[in-house]
């Protein structure tokens, strides 16, 4: 018969379109974690503002193993050292698109500030409806994978094929990704527990820094990808 970890779900956990106490609790913990490594996020990007683009590379690197070292703590139940690692890779992750944040904060400031309020206002209403719908989105992780994957084919043939208005076309279909992932990572949140406060943390995290990144794009009209 199924069993809890069938349906994602831990013993105790809400059910669909039942929010409890427990559930608001997780809630605030998970957007406190956020909050904290975009804080990270910007303590590296300003550290790093001198630092050369081709350091950024060996940075993305150091947050894609935090990433997997999250998952493994959380998985073992270190907390403690979960959550480290989340705030190391959004450290990491900051000191390795600072190059990037300091040219568009020297070229075209005006761009940073849209892109953040655009960032906040987009997150904030699919965030918003994912975590309100009670319906179990849990079938979207496949089709948003390979969508992603898609994106990033598109995005390498973009450097080397001319394709009219690329970066528009790239920013689109990225902000469309990935605020699909918003909604579902919302989705997630209200069916979580504190067990998986940290990786959900990370997800959202991680949505937030790439919308920022593609609106940027737009606003600045240019730039690498992030």
């Amino acid at each position: 018969m199924p069993t809890y970890d069938d349906f994602g779900l831990a013993p105790g956990a809400p059910r669909a379109g039942f929010v409890s106490s427990d559930t608001r609790t997780v809630f605030g913990q998970v957007m406190g974690l956020v909050a904290l490594t975009v804080g990270c996020t910007a303590l590296g990007a300003y550290i790093g503002r001198n630092l050369s683009g081709g350091t950024g590379i060996l940075f993305f690197i150091g947050a894609f193993a935090c990433i997997i070292g999250l998952n493994v703590a959380t998985g073992s139940g270190r907390e403690q050292l979960a959550t480290g690692l989340l705030f190391g890779m959004g450290l990491f992750i900051g000191l390795a698109v600072a190059p990037v944040i300091a040219y568009y904060a020297k070229a075209n400031p005006s761009a940073v500030w849209q892109a953040a309020g655009a960032t906040a206002a987009f997150v904030a209403a699919l965030g918003s409806f994912g975590y309100a719908t009670r319906r179990d989105l849990s079938s979207w992780a496949r089709t948003l994978f390979w969508a992603l994957l898609a994106l990033i084919v598109f995005g390498v043939v973009a450097l080397f094929v001319s394709i009219p208005h690329a970066n528009v076309i790239y920013c689109v279909l990225g902000l469309v990704i990935f605020g699909g992932f918003t909604i579902f990572d919302f989705n997630r949140l209200r069916r979580a527990n504190t067990a998986n406060a940290v990786p959900i943390a990370a997800g959202i995290f991680l949505d937030i820094f790439n919308v920022f990144l593609l609106l940027l794009r737009l606003f600045g009209g240019s730039g690498g990808r992030g």
